[in-house]
């Protein structure tokens, strides 16, 4: 009942919940008050499944797996060469499967023109078109609709007629309940059947699968029986192409005395050729000797040491000798150390350095002077190879025309010769292949009959149906949220008007209202039954709207609403009867000059008021009237008048307003509605100290409220909104926490009062 107070919160989960955008009480208390409309709506979602489901016939699906099995295949004009599938090759082995050519075999093979299920007669395909329409909605290649799809790629196929009715018609109603997929990474093709009938299926899924495997037999023998007859045709013209050539290089060679020393060259050619290698060697060997002898010129001339040359110095005995110079030079120095020069030892070292260095320069010379010779020796091998060259090339040069001629000739014999024993192998291998080939798919998963349909799956269906009729009634349920404009919740209040929430009073109904089985007004509450939960509410009112402005408490405090009937006039007088009960001088003023129904309840419309005293017509005392069961005063509305806004805005009202504060502790306003007219922005403008704004609970739109506030807003402080008729068990569902100790029964309550 009271709102002032708001829900309890946990401090961890509200940080996460508002760091997110949401709370997660929003969605529960959501739930809460939608939950039998969402369950009415999953409820009917799985009534619809389950009569979807009775209707439907069950259906059967049987599948088998063909191996494409690549291996080494002849070609009839070619190498061996592996076969390979790649994606192309294989959609178009299973185009071929679907193809009408092809299903007509299992269709004849089967005997199904005259098959109830897959038949050309009315009655059996009305059957299957139920069946294809089950496939295609819980198939996830969805298969073509037999008198569709099916039938006309059927009849493109066929566009002569050369196929009967029929059969055609049958064709397409195997089409229609036939799948042909890959496995992917695989050379798998699958092929799956769906029937009425297990067995049926599994019978025609092997029945296609072996036509398959019997028409790539087929095909291949008709191709090898094909190739081996183009072949023998075509040995016989190589035959006489290769005997041809042959003679004329035979004939060639015996008219111009040609020796035939190989198969390219006569024998004057292959000496030439064989003298060009060594002339070229021997040049190389020559340039290698001479530029070793230039160096070692070139070191002489200079006066150097011949043992400097690279040649001389990578021989093996200058490499020992100065091996040895090396050691003797270690053994001098030692011996420096602890003798003198004329030491024996010493001497001695020196004579063997002396002799060492001898021999390296003898070596030296003997090197040098083999390089000589070695040079000399290649000049005279250079010469002579040059010498033989010209006594050859004479002979060369009358045989170089005659040559160019029979080269052309044995390569054309050399070409046939080679064809024709390509084309004799391949012939022989057509022979072969025409009597046994190898086959190159085969299948290795054959289909066995289902043991349980599998359409309609019923577990699928209903699952669907669930959770679509869940998530409709969910959205349905926030549909119907949204077009639920008012107010709900404190927190609603909060972030859109940012006023607090002073009270929330419940929907009075007649039992509340009963005293002693007769029934009485609700503004009478406070003074009849004050430990009702309505006084409860009225008192915590007024507690909020003082504590509003603790400094400087409210003397004037209007009321108001945005539109007629939200109970603004009820708890003005509420408000009026529980303070005159707490002891304070209270004073009514019926401002509602519209619509005066406080002044009807009260019994005073016919009694002199407001709009007399305003027109001058009475003075105050004529206007002021006290309620002695209530013990508050009133100032009726009075008599009607045309200009009531213009009487509020009078400076006589505001006159009268400023002498009555000193007279009375508090004077309770009730204005007109906000929506229709302005009564209550020119009371708030000029006489009230606050205002307390009415709205009524899920029922005033928040945008009317909004507008009307904020025209408040700029004239007076507004204390805050109050909720009037409160469904309480409604309320528990929008805000549980906030409203479960007023609402939820008066367990809570009846702790502490009792009425």
């Amino acid at each position: 009942m009271l709102d002032q107070v708001k829900p309890l919160k946990t401090p961890g989960l509200d940080a996460a919940a508002e760091a997110e955008g949401f709370d997660l009480r929003d969605i529960a208390n959501f739930l809460w008050r939608r939950w039998k409309f969402i369950a009415s709506v999953t409820v009917l979602a799985a009534l619809v499944g389950t009569v979807y489901l009775s209707r439907q016939t069950p259906v059967y699906t049987s599948s088998t797996q063909i191996l494409l099995d690549p291996h080494k295949s002849s070609k009839a004009l070619g190498q061996d060469e592996e076969v390979t599938f790649d994606l192309a090759s294989i959609e178009g082995q299973m185009a071929i499967i679907r193809s009408t050519v092809f299903l007509r075999r299992v269709v004849e093979k089967e005997r199904l023109v005259n098959d109830p299920e897959f038949g050309s007669s009315p009655a059996a395909s009305d059957g299957w078109t139920l069946v294809a329409a089950v496939k295609s909605f819980f198939s996830r290649n969805s298969a073509p609709d037999p008198r569709s799809d099916a039938h006309k790629t059927a009849q493109q196929e066929n566009p002569v007629g050369v196929i009967p009715a029929d059969v055609l018609a049958t064709i397409g109603n195997l089409q229609g309940a036939m799948v042909v997929t890959r496995t992917s990474q695989a050379y798998l093709i699958n092929i799956t059947f769906t029937s009425a009938d297990p067995a049926r299926a599994a019978r025609l899924a092997n029945a296609v699968a072996d036509a398959f495997v019997v028409d790539q037999l087929d095909t291949r023998f008709e191709a090898a029986k094909r190739a081996s007859s183009w072949l023998s045709d075509r040995l016989v013209d190589l035959r006489k192409q290769l005997r041809e050539s042959e003679e004329a290089v035979a004939q060639f060679r015996a008219e111009n005395n040609l020796a035939q020393a190989s198969s390219s060259s006569t024998l004057s050619q292959e000496q030439l050729g064989q003298l060009n290698g060594s002339l070229v060697s021997a040049r190389t060997e020559a340039a290698e000797k001479k530029a070793q002898l230039d160096i070692l010129q070139k070191i002489e001339n200079n006066g150097g040491d011949v043992a400097l040359l690279p040649e001389v110095m990578n021989g093996p005995a200058i490499a020992d000798l100065r091996k040895q110079v090396a050691d003797l030079s270690r053994q001098e120095a030692d011996l420096r150390t602890r003798y003198s020069d004329k030491h024996p030892a010493l001497v001695n070292v020196h004579a063997q350095m002396q002799d060492v260095r001898r021999e390296i320069a003898a070596e030296a010379q003997r090197s040098a002077a083999k390089i000589r010779e070695d040079y000399q020796l290649a000049q005279a091998r250079q010469a002579a190879i040059a010498k033989a060259l010209q006594e050859v090339t004479g002979q060369t040069d009358l045989d170089a025309s005659k040559a160019i001629t029979l080269r052309e000739l044995e390569r054309t014999a050399a070409v046939n010769k080679s064809l024709f024993e390509d084309f004799l192998q391949r012939a022989r291998l057509s022979d072969q292949q025409s009597t046994f080939e190898v086959r190159d798919s085969r299948v290795i998963t054959p289909a066995l009959p289902p043991a349980a349909p599998s359409a309609p799956k019923k577990a699928l269906v209903m699952l669907i149906a669930i959770v679509s009729g869940l998530m409709a009634g969910v959205g349905g349920a926030f549909a119907v949220e949204l077009l639920n404009a008012g107010f709900t919740t404190p927190r609603q209040v909060e972030d859109l008007l940012h006023l607090p929430l002073l009270a929330s009073i419940s929907f009075m109904r007649e039992t509340d209202l009963a005293i002693d089985g007769k029934a009485t007004a609700i503004s009478m509450l406070p003074l009849l039954r004050p430990m009702s939960r309505y006084s409860e509410a009225i008192r915590s009112l007024r507690s909020g709207i003082q504590m509003a402005d603790v400094d400087h408490p409210p003397k004037v405090l209007q009321v108001t609403s945005t539109l007629p009937g939200e109970g603004k006039t009820t708890l003005s007088l509420s408000l009026a009867v529980s303070a005159a009960q707490s002891g304070l001088k209270v004073l009514f003023i019926d401002c509602d000059l519209r619509h005066p129904s406080a002044s009807r309840f009260q019994g005073l419309e016919k009694e002199k008021g407001l709009v007399e005293y305003l027109i001058g017509e009475a003075e105050l005392k004529d206007v002021l009237h006290f309620q002695e069961t209530s013990r508050h005063w009133v100032v009726p509305a009075g008599g009607d008048t045309q200009n009531p806004s213009d009487l509020l805005g009078s400076d006589r009202l505001k006159k009268l307003i400023e002498q009555l504060r000193t007279n009375f502790d508090l004077i309770v306003v009730d204005t007109a509605p906000m929506g229709p007219v302005v009564d209550a922005v020119i009371v708030a403008q000029h006489l009230a100290d606050t205002v307390v704004f009415v709205a009524r609970w899920a029922s005033t739109a928040r945008e009317m409220v909004r507008r009307s506030v904020q025209q408040l807003s700029g004239h007076a402080k507004v204390a805050g909104i109050v909720f009037n008729q409160v469904d309480d068990a409604e309320a528990q569902k929008y805000s549980k926490y906030a409203y479960s100790y007023y609402y939820g029964g008066g367990s809570y309550y009846n702790r502490y009062y009792r009425e």
